[in-house]
């Protein structure tokens, strides 16, 4: 009788929540360990499907980075990150979008699809969803000159088309790998993590909640950061205190802020319903980030 009573509490808790963010969308951000380890892909998945029938319109954007580097290793083919960033060159950028749009977003798709949800696959390519550009890297060389890195076919958002996405997330679960066109017709890779901010602004999203492997933003010393505002980032950034794949998450977050995003949280996607703590409890988990 008490684990029932116990139960029936977690669902008033979360009974505000589900209120307050019933038609509202939610982007998240899906990478790390929860995307290897089995338990946690399975529960992800009836998570989303949970958040869809409660009345939330959940968009998935996934990272691949570990299935990215075991392709790459079974090819034979060496891989160089510049400030978190993989550099792509063309033979590179087939492997990506293999990766990325033929196994890792077929393999979400189906899971959430088997949960009882109604999942469809993108990537930027689909309906012209994400434009790209070509992302350069300025960084401060030896002797302190500022050195422009060319990484390949690795890109930045230009544009996102919300108007795909608002039609099929009213009825579907869209799941949106980072590879973008450009003008070109080229494709580009897009660090996931700014995918997702770009797609949380376009589509006005209340919230966008990013998946780690880490608690979330730490201070020197190790410690969570609980609450973090973006006039605080840069400061942490240049303490070095923020770096490596943090940054893009950062360059995210501001840029969601900025668009109209209400909050950004940074989570620890090892934790089992870790987006369903964040989103439908009282204290949450992680790294709230706010203007």
């Amino acid at each position: 009788m008490e684990k029932m009573i116990e139960k029936a509490s977690v669902l008033i808790e979360a009974l505000p929540y589900i209120r307050k963010f019933y038609g509202k969308t939610i982007v998240i951000k899906y990478g790390g360990h929860a995307m290897v380890d089995e338990d946690l892909k399975n529960n992800f998945a009836r998570d989303i499907v949970l958040l869809k029938y409660v009345g939330i319109n959940p968009i998935i954007v996934h990272g691949g980075g570990p299935q990215i580097g075991d392709m790459l290793k079974k090819l034979n083919i060496q891989s160089t990150f510049v400030s978190g960033m993989r550099v792509t060159d063309k033979e590179t950028m087939n492997v990506v979008e293999m990766v990325l749009v033929g196994l890792v977003n077929k393999n979400i798709v189906s899971l959430i699809n088997r949960n009882g949800g109604k999942a469809i696959g993108l990537s930027g390519k689909d309906g012209n969803l994400i434009l790209a550009e070509k992302l350069f890297i300025e960084e401060d060389s030896f002797y302190k000159t500022p050195e422009i890195i060319d990484l390949g076919h690795v890109g930045k958002v230009k544009s996102v088309n919300s108007d795909v996405l608002n039609l099929i997330s009213k009825d579907y679960i869209p799941v949106i790998a980072p590879v973008g066109i450009g003008e070109d017709s080229e494709p580009y890779n897009i660090n996931a993590d700014l995918v997702a901010g770009a797609v949380a602004s376009a589509v006005g999203a209340e919230k966008l909640i990013l998946l780690t492997d880490v608690k979330g933003v730490l201070d020197k010393d190790g410690n969570l950061i609980s609450s973090l505002s973006v006039s605080e980032i840069e400061d942490l950034k240049n303490n070095n205190i923020i770096y490596g794949g943090m940054l893009p998450k950062m360059d995210s977050v501001k840029s969601a802020l900025l668009g109209g995003v209400k909050k950004v949280h940074i989570i620890d996607g090892r934790i089992l319903h870790s987006v369903l703590l964040e989103i439908f409890t009282d204290k949450g988990i992680g790294t709230q980030i706010v203007l």
